[in-house]
Formats: C-alpha cells, sequence, structure tokens
C-alpha cells in the first residue's frame, strides 16, 4: 500500500477498486489539459458558423421574396397592359391643365371605370392637384396612382383561414370564368399556408369538370369528393361532413357555371347553400364568385345577380392577362350600379400555379395607371 501511495496514483486504480468521481475529474484535467481548454473555442467557431449560415439563409429568403415581388408586379403590369399604355401615354410632354383632366376622364371611362367611379376619381385627383400645387404631369400620375389606391382600399381584405374548422367556402361563377382552375390554385395557395385542404366538385352535371378538379387534386396531392350523377346539394353535404371528420381545415364546394339569368340554376345555388347549413350551422363561411376580368361592365351584374342569391363575401378576379382593361374594379369600389363592394380576395394573371395572388389595391393601381 506504500509503495502504491508513493506511486501518485489513486490506490483504488492499481487494487481494482472503484474510484471516486472526484478521481476520475482530476485525472481526465491531468490527461487531457489541451483538449479542455480548446473546447470553448471550438464552441465559438461553431457557433460563429452557425450564426452565419443563419444570417445567409435569411438574406436568401429575403432576396426570394423580393424577386418574386417583383415577378409577380411585373406580371400584373403585364396583364393590364391594354389600360397602363393608354393612361400612361396622357402624360408625356403635356401641361397640367384642363385639357389633362379631360382626356383622364375619357381614358378612365374606356378602360371600363364607368361613369360614376370615374367622377369620384377625377374629383379626388383635381383635388390633390390643387392641395399639393402640382405643376408636372409625371407627379399628377403619380397622384393618381395614389387616389387610385385609396379608391381601391375598400377591395382589400386578407383571406381569414383558422377562426373555424373546417373553413367551409362555397365558390361561385358563369361558365369560362375559370372557377375550377382558380379553385386547384387557391387549394395549392392555401397549403402552402400549411392548411389542409378538401375539395368537393359539385358541378355534377359535367363530367369534364369533375375530371379537371380531381386532377387539380392530385396535382396538388389533395383529396377530392366526387360522386357521378349526384345531386350537387348533397355532395357539399357530404363533404362538409367528411372536411370535419378527417380534421380538415378548409373545405372548397364547386358549383357548376351558371348565368344570372338562368333562374332555375339560380334556386339550384340556393339549394346547396341552404343544404350546406344543415351540415353546419356557421357555414358556408365565405362565399366567393370567381369573374372574368376581360368581362368589363357585366362584373357587375354577375355581382348584384349572385349576391342577392347566395350572399358573396369575396371576389376571384381572373385573366388580367393582357387584354384585360381592369377599371372595372374601380366601379366595384364605387358601388356603381347598385352594386355592394364586395372585397377581392384573389387576382389572376397567368396560366402558372403561383399566378394567382391575393389583391394589393396600391399594386394593382400602380400597374393600371402604368
Amino acid at each position: 500500500m506504500l509503495s502504491q501511495a508513493l506511486s501518485g496514483a489513486p490506490i483504488g486504480r492499481q487494487a481494482g477498486l472503484p474510484i471516486p468521481a472526484t478521481d476520475i475529474d482530476q485525472t481526465n484535467a491531468a490527461q487531457q489539459p489541451e483538449v479542455l481548454a480548446q473546447a470553448p473555442a471550438q464552441e465559438l467557431v461553431q457557433g460563429f458558423v452557425e450564426n452565419q449560415i443563419e444570417e445567409l439563409a435569411e438574406e436568401q429568403t429575403e432576396e426570394q421574396i423580393a424577386e418574386q415581388k417583383t415577378s409577380w408586379l411585373a406580371k400584373l403590369k403585364g396583364g393590364l397592359a391594354k389600360t397602363g399604355q393608354s393612361l400612361g401615354s396622357l402624360f408625356i410632354g403635356v401641361r397640367v391643365d384642363e385639357d389633362l383632366f379631360e382626356e383622364l376622364e375619357t381614358a378612365l371611362i374606356m378602360a371600363d371605370a364607368g361613369v360614376e367611379a370615374t367622377a369620384q376619381l377625377m374629383a379626388a385627383l383635381r383635388a390633390r392637384v390643387k392641395r399639393d400645387r402640382i405643376e408636372e404631369a409625371d407627379a399628377v400620375r403619380q397622384a393618381l396612382k395614389d387616389v387610385l389606391a385609396e379608391h381601391l382600399k375598400v377591395l382589400e381584405k386578407p383571406f381569414d383561414v383558422g377562426h373555424v374548422k373546417p373553413l367551409v367556402v362555397m365558390i361561385t361563377g358563369v361558365n369560362g370564368a375559370g372557377k375550377t382552375t382558380s379553385i386547384g390554385k387557391l387549394a395549392n395557395a392555401l397549403q402552402q399556408r400549411g392548411a389542409k385542404v378538401l375539395l368537393a366538385a359539385g358541378d355534377t352535371f359535367r363530367a369534364a369538370a369533375r375530371e379537371q378538379l380531381v386532377e387539380w387534386g392530385n396535382r396538388n396531392n389533395v383529396s377530392v369528393i366526387a360522386q357521378d350523377g349526384a345531386d350537387p346539394a348533397a355532395v357539399a353535404f357530404d363533404s362538409v361532413h367528411a372536411g370535419r371528420a378527417r380534421g380538415m381545415d378548409i373545405v372548397m364546394v364547386d358549383t357548376a357555371g351558371r348565368l344570372p339569368t338562368q333562374l332555375h340554376l339560380m334556386d339550384e345555388l340556393k339549394k346547396i347553400r341552404r343544404v350546406i347549413a344543415k351540415a353546419d350551422p356557421t357555414a358556408p363561411h365565405e362565399v366567393l364568385l370567381v369573374v372574368d376580368g376581360n368581362s368589363g361592365q357585366n362584373v357587375l351584374s354577375q355581382i348584384r345577380s349572385f349576391d342577392a342569391a347566395v350572399g358573396l363575401t369575396g371576389l376571384i378576379v381572373t385573366k388580367l392577362d393582357g387584354t384585360a382593361k381592369g377599371g372595372t374594379l374601380a366601379a366595384v369600389a364605387a358601388g356603381s350600379q347598385g352594386t355592394r363592394p364586395v372585397p377581392v380576395y384573389w387576382i389572376g394573371v397567368g396560366e402558372k400555379m403561383e399566378d394567382l395572388q391575393p389583391f394589393v389595391a396600391a399594386d394593382f393601381a400602380a400597374a393600371l395607371v402604368g
């Protein structure tokens, strides 16, 4: 034992006995002084690298968002180029006088803004020019953008998801407005926000419509409730129950395209709404109308008719792809021809999945004025 003590090693180690924890710590410290000294430095370097990676990822994300925003605005400007070029050309090499205001008034009416909305816009523009003592044509252009953005602001409203589950959305529209395609794009957009979506093929009259919706479901990996030859109201009823049972966030019910003058089909639309309410007394939570951006003032009559039948909560404006004038939304915002200013949730400018985006009044105004 004396020799063991003189050796400097713990007695327990040489005798094969357990070594106290304090002995282990001291032994490791003695044997690995460099490792212990290097550990804090390694942790510091690792932390620095991780921070750099996180900052780079954030910068890339911001750059990607900026690129997407620029791309979307370019598409929107291209989609409204017909009106943008018409209005924009009026500000080149001219004086700020009554002739300019008269030409702007004519251009707005020709852009489908309508007499009522045009009168409101021109009154606001004249007041802005006088108040700010604007003397340059380009400054008048910017003032018109601002006035139009303020005018359209009443239509800007975010689509609220999550306040009820499932959120039952009824989709309506006339034939050829792009209703089924918009549903497919909308399902994708909502999935990107983390929502679980279920589609209901309520257009049971056309086999092609069911097949198209099923195809969109496959592309988005979304389930579709479809029944050949079934009553549309029954499909909607079953879909609401299925959405609740499966824990879905959103149930979107497609309906057959119809003209407001087809009274029996409008009555059927009312029936679908009533039956949905039997499946969920609070539903449908959203009733959307899909309108073709090329329809001009005819959009107003569609809004009035569908709103009277089923109580619209929002619009999806499609086909703003270069031929649309775009001024119709100014008429909607003004409540022209007895139309209620129904919010515009989304606008579409192309065929790609990402070409359906939320409506932003300022962006739309900037693209429309050019």
